[in-house]
């Protein structure tokens, strides 16, 4: 008799939980740059003691999402510009490559898909958090349909940083800019003005954050 061996399910630790809650928080700008964290207050928000909280927030701290005050607490990094331009010179590097070759191999049903998407942009008054979400699937798609792992992981820790840069733009402006001549470098299957589009997309954002956040 075959015995079927289930495969045994993990489960959330405690302290995943917790840091999984805080960097939601963050990501969504319940957190705002500039706001004091204090161990004892995320302990009650979150249902639970200091410890896990103590070391969630280190993990955090060893991401970048907040920074410690000794004997203090926590604080959520102000924007740079040095951030945001770093931030969008790294992402013209991995998508002006994910743009080119998606523009070589795209099949008709990608681009339908890719256009189906962004269909929030259409609407005649869009909700700013629909257009964040719809931002963030097109360029993980994008980059999906590209076949480099490599450049799919890097970029879905780099859109983390870029969705919280689009909320907190949202809160001050809400515009956006839109990508649909990027999908028409698709439909005629050129690589080159596939690789400029992303790159004046990129551009674009970037100059409307620092226009934002930029003092």
């Amino acid at each position: 008799m075959s015995v079927i061996l289930k495969p045994k399910i993990e489960k959330e630790s405690e302290v995943d939980r917790v840091y999984r809650l805080l960097k939601a928080a963050i990501l969504q700008c319940e957190f705002s740059p500039g706001d004091f964290l204090v161990e004892v207050d995320l302990a009650q928000q979150c249902k639970t003691s200091r410890t896990p909280v103590r070391e969630a927030c280190t993990r955090l701290c060893q991401e970048g999402w907040i920074s410690q005050i000794r004997y203090k607490g926590y604080m959520v990094p102000t924007i740079s510009v040095r951030e945001i331009v770093e931030l969008y010179e790294y992402r013209k590097v991995l998508e002006c490559f994910t743009a080119s070759k998606v523009a070589e191999t795209a099949t008709d049903t990608l681009i339908t898909d890719l256009d189906d998407m962004i269909a929030v942009e259409r609407q005649p008054n869009p909700e700013p958090r629909d257009l964040v979400e719809a931002n963030e699937v097109f360029h993980l798609a994008v980059a999906a349909a590209a076949s480099n792992q490599r450049i799919l992981d890097q970029l879905k820790l780099l859109l983390e940083h870029v969705h919280r840069l689009d909320i907190l733009g949202s809160q001050k402006d809400p515009g956006w800019i839109a990508h649909n001549q990027i999908i028409d470098t698709f439909k005629t299957h050129n690589p080159d003005e596939a690789r400029k589009k992303m790159a004046a997309h990129i551009d674009m954002s970037r100059d409307r954050m620092l226009k934002l956040f930029g003092g």
